[in-house]
């Protein structure tokens, strides 16, 4: 229910943007990223909590209103976080990673060998869908979303004018999920760094 939710938003978003295409001086562009999730330990009403890194993948939707300032709606995926949790004991609990964000986008309107460099930043949500996999489950654990402030910095370099190369960071600000278990709450705001790589299409 959490995914189609995610999806059926970012569809919206892109269906609404659409909609001021025939303006003169704007595009449009999609990517697709692969990605790494790599976040920060944190601690909190006694509780350590550790994720261990991850692979996923990050699809955009970018609408340029002119040479320097863009939306962007984006989609990502992190395969098989393990939260750890450590207090009277060991506890882990295995969960995939949503993520969908809005931004707005600043590009350096000059380009300098091709390259186009930009800063980004905006909010979203993360969702925590536990797995349900053995070793990595505890009883109650529910899928939970978690309010997220999203940064980044990155850069396309054009390969025609159709087409360019996405490198790019995004860094994100968040609660540290709990999975709706009073026991498991810490408390803490922890960071996870989305480095990425991947393909631009303009039209």
């Amino acid at each position: 229910m959490i995914r189609k939710l995610v999806v059926a938003a970012i569809l919206g978003i892109l269906v609404t943007a659409s909609g001021a295409m025939a303006q003169e001086g704007h595009w449009q562009e999609i990517s697709a990223q692969g990605t790494g999730f790599f976040t920060k330990d944190s601690s909190g009403n006694g509780i350590n909590q550790h994720a261990t890194d991850a692979g996923g993948f990050l699809l955009s939707y970018r609408y340029h209103f002119n040479r320097w300032l863009a939306a962007d709606a984006s989609y990502g995926y992190a395969r098989n976080t393990q939260q750890n949790f450590t207090f009277s004991g060991p506890f882990n609990v295995q969960a995939n990673v949503h993520q969908t964000t809005g931004a707005l986008v600043v590009t350096v309107p000059r380009r300098v060998f091709r390259v186009h460099p930009y800063f980004l930043a905006g909010a979203g949500a993360l969702v925590f869908d536990p797995t349900g996999n053995a070793g990595g489950f505890l009883s109650g654990a529910q899928s939970q979303s978690r309010a997220a402030f999203v940064y980044g910095v990155g850069a396309d370099y054009d390969l025609s004018i159709h087409f360019a190369l996405r490198a790019e960071y995004r860094g994100f600000v968040y609660g540290r999920p709990d999975f709706d278990l009073a026991s498991l709450h810490s408390g803490a705001t922890t960071h996870s760094a989305e480095p990425s790589a991947g393909i631009v299409f303009r039209f």
